[in-house]
């Protein structure tokens, strides 16, 4: 579903702050492959997630979504066939707009536009039951703002948005990362599901390695720009958190104790 040929990124050159963050990076995602990315501070994570968005240009190399060189598309044009979440939870939803005038946005994605009503009342009963199995009571808030809901409930809807017309591939930058830890776990259960249940191809980027080791049927480790390891099938179901630390110890990382810190 998706490959990344010999990816190259620096920034700030010719500066005395310059510093390159992917050399020559290769990847491939198989179709139905729900990866989680973890990695030390600085290891080019949310770079590589916003890279294939669009939102950052590469300096070299190609980006094929579904057979499909996407190297050139802008943003909203990659938008059409990827959904993200972010870890603002206001970043992906409109606060200042109703739940339902949210959905209907996301409902309508890559629709052309006309002069018919963007919220068709008909949409009603079907958002109302894709909000039930979230179970957090927003199937009964329609018409409430988005921004009076929790972080939790923001997330939640942003991720349902994000899915609502079957993107090639989703984008999770550390999407549970600002919430509390009782509605992380219950966000985590819901992203499974829905990635599950609708077989989509994600990418998930997280800081905390047990969510990396459970969630998932494959698990990459970055530092540096580099995949310094890439494991799947039983190899990821026998991981543990103590394994992945040793892996990195093993590397012999300068500084690595403060990133050893930050990985546990």
């Amino acid at each position: 579903m998706l490959k990344i040929n010999s990816l190259s990124k620096t920034f700030n050159k010719s500066t005395v702050n310059e510093k390159s963050i992917f050399h020559n990076l290769n990847l491939e995602v198989g179709k139905g492959e729900f990866i989680t990315i973890i990695g030390s501070n600085g290891a080019g994570k949310s770079t590589l997630l916003n890279i294939i968005a669009g939102a950052l240009e590469n300096d070299r190399g190609n980006i094929i979504l579904d057979n499909k060189n996407i190297n050139n598309l802008p943003e909203y044009k990659r938008a059409a066939l990827i959904g993200r979440v972010l870890q603002d939870p206001s970043k992906g939803v409109a606060p200042s707009m109703t739940i339902l005038e949210n959905m209907s946005m996301a409902y309508n994605k890559g629709k052309s536009f006309n002069l018919t009503p963007g919220i068709s009342k008909k949409n009603v009963s079907l958002f109302k039951e894709m909000l039930v199995p979230l179970n957090l009571g927003l199937e009964d808030k329609l018409n409430d703002k988005v921004g009076v809901l929790s972080g939790g409930q923001r997330q939640a809807l942003s991720l349902l948005m994000a899915v609502m017309k079957k993107p090639k591939l989703l984008l999770l930058d550390e999407h549970t990362a600002a919430l509390d830890p009782k509605t992380s776990e219950r966000l985590n259960a819901i992203t499974e599901s829905i990635i599950n249940e609708n077989s989509i191809t994600a990418l998930m980027v997280t800081h905390n390695m047990n969510h990396a080791i459970s969630m998932g049927n494959r698990l990459i480790m970055m530092h540096e720009g580099k995949i310094i390891l890439d494991i799947k099938g039983e190899s990821k179901k026998h991981m543990t958190v103590k394994r992945l630390l040793e892996h990195f110890d093993s590397l012999d990382i300068e500084n690595g104790l403060s990133d050893r810190a930050l990985l546990a």
